[in-house]
């Protein structure tokens, strides 16, 4: 099953203004802020990265993947998504521990 651009649209929405954006991948979504990685929503569930600030922000919040083999993400129901000053919180807080992502190397063309 894979998510619907609604819940997407849905999801980024409550994130104004924090700088965030989705990526479709493989019919699932990466979330993106500050131009790292901080999730992902699969089947219409927000997954957030597990992080040093979790255990303030998500102790309580059940465990999910976005694909079978991958790390824990916690998942976060649909009500404390409707929680706009914590999940904005939550996402920018966990942009902000995790490192900055690793420059790509350029792909010299054949000629």
């Amino acid at each position: 099953m894979s998510t619907s651009k609604e819940t997407v649209a849905y999801v980024l929405g409550q994130l104004e203004p924090l700088d965030v954006r989705a990526r479709s991948m493989f019919g699932e979504y990466a979330v993106y802020c500050d131009g790292k990685v901080v999730g992902f929503v699969c089947d219409d569930t927000l997954l957030v990265k597990v992080s040093d600030i979790s255990a303030e922000y998500a102790a309580d919040l059940p465990l999910g993947r976005p694909y079978p083999d991958a790390k824990d993400y916690h998942a976060v129901p649909e009500e404390r998504i409707d929680d706009v000053d914590w999940l904005q919180e939550f996402i920018q807080r966990t942009a902000d521990v995790l490192p900055a992502p690793k420059p790509r190397k350029s792909r010299a063309r054949k000629q």
